[in-house]
C-alpha cells in the first residue's frame, strides 16, 4: 500500500493517517491577479485520472488528487459491491506512469452488466454510482452504538483545526473516520465519494471494524453518502454541511444516525436520534474561532 504521509503538526499527531498540506504532488502554485489587478500566487489542488481494474476488467476512471491510489481502488470496489466480505485481495498494483491500479483477488470476477448500469451522481468530480447499489441496503443492520454529544463537539473542534489541503488550497472535500472522540483516518479528495472510498479501502485492507465508528464529512449529506456509510456498516454520519431529502429518507430507512450543520455548539439530527447521549451542556461549548472557521464544501 502507499506510504503514510507525514504528519505536519502536533494537532495531527494522534491520527493514523492525516492530511499533508505540504506534499508537493498534491497542489501546484499558480500565478494570477486579484480583485485589484495585482499579481497573486496561490496553491491549487492537482486533479489527475486514475483507472481502476478488478483483475482483468476495467471498471472506472476516477478523477482524484492522486494520494493513496491503492486504498481508493479497493474502497471503490468495496463500496460498489464488487469486493465481498470474504474476498481475498492477493495484490494491489499501482503504476504511477500509467495512472492505473489493478486489484487482484482469489475469486474470479466479471461485472460486465454492472459496469453498464453506472449513472452520474450528485457528487462532484464526475462521481459514479452503479444502478443496483441500493440493492444491499435491505440487508443492512447497524448496531445501536451510543453517540455522546461530547464526542461530537470534540471531533468538530479537532478536525476543523487540523492542517489540511482544504485550509491550504480549498476546492476539496475531507472525510474522517473516528472512534468516540478521536479522529483516526483523515482523507481528502476533489470528490467526497473518493475520500470515503479511501477510508473504506483502508478499513478493508487493515481489517478495521465499523460498528463503533463515526464518519465525518465536510460535504453535504446526500443519498450517495448515506448509502456508502450504511453499506460500510458505520452507524453514524456527521457533517458541517446540510442534508438532501432523499439522503434523510434513506438514513431513516436503514437506521443511520445522520447529523448535519455541525458548527460550534450547534448541530441538527434528522435520523437515528435514539443513539444520542446528551452528556454535555451546549452552553459549555465555546463558539468557533474565526481563525479556524471554515465553510462547508458543497
Amino acid at each position: 500500500m502507499g506510504e503514510l504521509q507525514s504528519v505536519p503538526d502536533d494537532l495531527a499527531k494522534d491520527y493514523v493517517i492525516a492530511p499533508d498540506p505540504a506534499a508537493p504532488r498534491l497542489t501546484r502554485r499558480v500565478v494570477g491577479t486579484d480583485h485589484t489587478g495585482a499579481e497573486t500566487e496561490i496553491s491549487v489542488v492537482e486533479e489527475r485520472p486514475l483507472t481502476i481494474f478488478l483483475n482483468a476488467q476495467e471498471i472506472v476512471t476516477a478523477m482524484t488528487i492522486g494520494d493513496y491510489p491503492e486504498y481508493l481502488a479497493v474502497g471503490f470496489l468495496r463500496n460498489q459491491g464488487m469486493l465481498r466480505d470474504d474476498d481475498v485481495v492477493t495484490r494491489v498494483d499501482y503504476d504511477e506512469d500509467l495512472e492505473v491500479v489493478v486489484v487482484r483477488t482469489e475469486r474470479k470476477t466479471t461485472y460486465e452488466e454492472k459496469v453498464k448500469k453506472k449513472t452520474r451522481t450528485s457528487g462532484c468530480a464526475v462521481g459514479t454510482v452503479f444502478g443496483d447499489m441500493m440493492e444491499g441496503l435491505d440487508k443492512v443492520v447497524l448496531p445501536q452504538t451510543e453517540l455522546r454529544t461530547s464526542w461530537l463537539y470534540a471531533l468538530a473542534h479537532r478536525i476543523n483545526t487540523t492542517p489540511s489541503l482544504y485550509l491550504e488550497a480549498g476546492a476539496i472535500h475531507g472525510t474522517v473516520l473516528c472512534h468516540q472522540d478521536r479522529p483516526l483516518v483523515y482523507m481528502e479528495d476533489v470528490g467526497r465519494h473518493n475520500a470515503v472510498d479511501k477510508i473504506a479501502g483502508w478499513m478493508f485492507q487493515e481489517g478495521v471494524s465499523a460498528g463503533d465508528k463515526i464518519l465525518y464529512t465536510t460535504g453535504r449529506l446526500t443519498s450517495e453518502m448515506v448509502i456508502k456509510t450504511a453499506l460500510m456498516g458505520i452507524p453514524v454520519l456527521a457533517s458541517r454541511s446540510g442534508f438532501t431529502a432523499w439522503g434523510v429518507e434513506i438514513a431513516r430507512q436503514v437506521g443511520l444516525t445522520c447529523i448535519g450543520r455541525m458548527r460550534g455548539k450547534r448541530f441538527v439530527c434528522l435520523s437515528g436520534e435514539e443513539r444520542l447521549v446528551r452528556d454535555m451542556d451546549p452552553d459549555a461549548v465555546p463558539e468557533e474561532s474565526k481563525k479556524h472557521r471554515r465553510k462547508s464544501v458543497e
